[in-house]
Parts: structure tokens; sequence; C-alpha cells
């Protein structure tokens, strides 16, 4: 069952922020290096998306929803002694400015047993941690980054997971990673779900990891693995490198490479699949652009439900292009204002095209897709740090009836209270 907050947060959302505050502080009374280093910090997002269907067998023509939201991090400092501990909690508030239940789909909000858009709905979780030397614990829930699990932050509030972590940093350059997770909240949804792939559901997601950088820092190397238990097990290699050519030029690489099977039980059947991923760049004083090649070979890339697919090249904004048999590439540019004196603007524009995608019904499927991005961030004054983007895209596909053009409109205003 999913549960919402009641349409009464609408009124006392910002006392659900002071209130998750006040519950925080108390507990730093006596610990020094845990008041010292508590850091707690609010983004207030502001999202439109605006999504118009061009595809013949769409009935309804349209997906538009506004949201406003909060979402509080507070993270604490650790307790004195040779082994610390610490909390952690993050709290999040979305609230519904404009949608309809003949406007859903733009997963900004959930939708009620009516598939009306609600009014609200937000979290609220805790972690527990400990840490001695460089070698830290967290036990509880939190937004993970790893190359195999990419928590999604691209709607009104974050996807979250419920489990456990170890990260070591005891070494200069290396990062060793470990964990498990038992449950998963997807960015339009307040419930923890167990976590799924291809129909197959599960309450374990196991892993093992780390990287390495050296060659001053302009090297790193990745190394993976992970079982949805099962469902599926992936393992992962990845080399991420700089060349610099001189001054304000640099050559960039970020080769990735998956191979996963089903495991256990096989709940999602039998799965095969190698993916192959390569984003290439030159930067050239305020202009970078990239070449993106990505195949994917056998079965469609395995990720957990809801996850973030930026550890793909051809990752976009409505898609990732990792359908079974798919091959994919992308021209883009991005450009930095500030090498004409302006800084905090921003713009990016790319064009990815797919082909030889395998479904039920075709063997040779293709689909394509163009982004732009404009962003700026206010340098100075009382709103500072504000970041304003407009993104608009079209994506058109022969294999599912995703065919649209679409605007989103985002305001991130991030400020410490702490």
């Amino acid at each position: 069952m999913k549960h919402h907050i009641t349409q009464a947060s609408r009124i006392l959302a910002p006392t659900l922020l002071a209130a998750t505050i006040a519950a925080f502080v108390p507990l730093t009374a006596g610990a020094e290096g845990f008041v010292e280093d508590t850091k707690i910090t609010v983004n207030a997002r502001n999202f439109y998306i605006g999504r118009e269907f061009r595809d013949d067998s769409i009935t309804r023509s349209k997906a538009e929803e506004w949201t406003q939201s909060f979402f509080l991090n507070a993270q604490s400092g650790y307790t004195p002694g040779p082994v610390g501990f610490g909390v952690d909690l993050i709290a999040g508030l979305a609230v519904k400015l404009d949608g309809g239940r003949g406007t859903t789909g733009t997963a900004l909000l959930p939708r009620d047993s009516n598939g009306r858009p609600v009014d609200d709905y937000g979290r609220l979780g805790v972690a527990a941690k400990a840490k001695i030397s460089n070698t830290e614990l967290r036990v509880g829930e939190m937004m993970p980054v790893l190359p195999i699990l990419r928590s999604d932050d691209g709607r009104s509030l974050p996807q979250t997971f419920q489990g456990g972590m170890i990260t070591s940093r005891e070494f200069d350059g290396l990062m060793l990673s470990a964990g498990q997770f038992r449950q998963n909240s997807v960015r339009d949804d307040a419930s923890m779900e167990d976590m799924s792939f291809g129909g197959g559901v599960s309450d374990r997601f196991n892993y093992i990891g780390g990287e390495y950088a050296f060659n001053d820092k302009r090297t790193t190397v990745g190394l993976w693995t992970a079982e949805l238990k099962d469902v599926y097990e992936q393992q992962y290699v990845q080399l991420l490198h700089t060349q610099p050519l001189g001054a304000g030029f640099a050559l960039t690489a970020n080769l990735g490479y998956f191979q996963g099977d089903e495991d256990g039980s096989a709940r999602a059947g039998e799965l095969d699949n190698k993916t192959y991923s390569g984003l290439f760049g030159l930067k050239a004083a305020g202009s970078t652009f990239y070449v993106g090649l990505q195949k994917v070979s056998g079965d469609a890339w395995m990720r957990v439900n809801g996850t973030n697919g930026g550890s793909v090249a051809n990752d976009s904004f409505n898609n990732s292009y990792d359908n079974a048999g798919e091959r994919s590439w992308q021209l883009r540019h991005d450009y930095n204002f500030a090498a004409l004196g302006i800084p905090g603007l921003t713009l990016m524009n790319r064009y990815i095209s797919g082909d030889n995608i395998r479904t039920a019904n075709t063997e040779d499927g293709e689909e394509w897709g163009r982004d732009t991005e404009l962003a700026y961030t206010i340098q100075s004054g009382p709103a500072k740090n504000l970041n304003i983007k407009w993104r608009n895209s079209n994506f058109r596909s022969e294999i599912n009836a995703r065919d649209l053009d679409e605007n989103r409109l985002i305001f991130n205003f991030p400020f410490s209270i702490l």
C-alpha cells in the first residue's frame, strides 16, 4: 500500500521541516564532534513538466504537472573516540501546484486509486552511522550513488533505499564499498517496496566493488559486482581518464562494460546481457564536444526499478537507449559561458540515435532523441546559488508509444541551516 501525507501538509509544509530539525538538534547535546560537524541543508525545488504526445496510438494529447518540493538533509558529525557514532535524517515533502487525472504521467507525483495525482506526498528517513579511521558504516534510509545502483533525483523528490553500506578510504586513491539494500522508494512514491527488474521481484540487492584513482587523479579504474537476489547478477568494469593537452584543452574518456545473467531462481526468466559504453570528450576553452557510443548485446541492460541510467554513455532526459540488442550513438556540445565572462551560465545540446532494437514484434527497431538544456546559477545576492534550468526535448521511437515533445522548468534553491 502507498502512503501519502494528507492534504493538510500543504499548509504545514514549513512545520514538517522545522519539526525534523527540532527532532535532530537535541540528539547533538553533549557530543563535541557530533555537534561541531553537523550540517543541515534544505533544497527548495519548483518543477514543471509539460509533455505533448505525437504518437497516433496515444489517446490523450499531453501530460502536464507542476510541483513545489522541499528536501531536508541533516548529517551529524561523529562522537569522539576510536569509534565515532552519528545519525543522518532526510525529510522530503512535495506539493501539487497543478495537474489532473487527464494530464498525469510525468512522474512528478504519485497517483491515487482513481488515477488522479495526489495533492502531496513525502518521506522521512533515518540512518545510523559509525566510523573508524576512514571507514564508515551506514544503516537505514539513504540515497546511494553507485555505478551499479544510482538513486534517481530527477523529479520532485529523490529515490531512496533502505539497507546498509560500508565505505572505506584507508589508502590514498582507493575507495572500497559493499552493502545490502532491502527496499526501494522510487521518485514518485512515498512507500517502501521490494525491488524489481523485468517482472522479477526481490528484497535483497547485494554489491561489492571499488575504485582506484592514480596518475595524479587523472585516471580511475573501477570494478563492481552486484546481484538482485533471485533475479539477476551483474559485473561492471569502468575506466575514466582525462588527458590535458595544454592551456584550456583536454581529452576525456569514460569507458564501461557490463555483463550479467539470471540469478538464483530466475524470477525474471533466463537473462543474458553485455553492454558496452563509451563517452569521449574534447574540451576546448568554454566548449566540450562529446561522442557517445553504446551497444547492448543480448537482453536489455539490467538495473533496479526506478534507478538512474547515468552509468551508460547515452542516458538522456527521456531514454537510456538500453533495449535488447540496441546500438546507439550520440553527438553532444556543452558550453560554459564563463569563458565569455558570464559565470554560472551553461548550455547543452545533444542528439542520440539508436537502432537494431529487438522486441517481440521487430528485429530492427529505431529511435532517436534531441535534448537542450540552458541553465544559470545566480552568483551573488539574496538568491545566491539559485539554479534555474530550462530543458527542451524531442523523442521518437518505433518500439513503443512514447513519441513526445517536452519542456521542463526547474528551480533549485539550496540553502544551509547549519
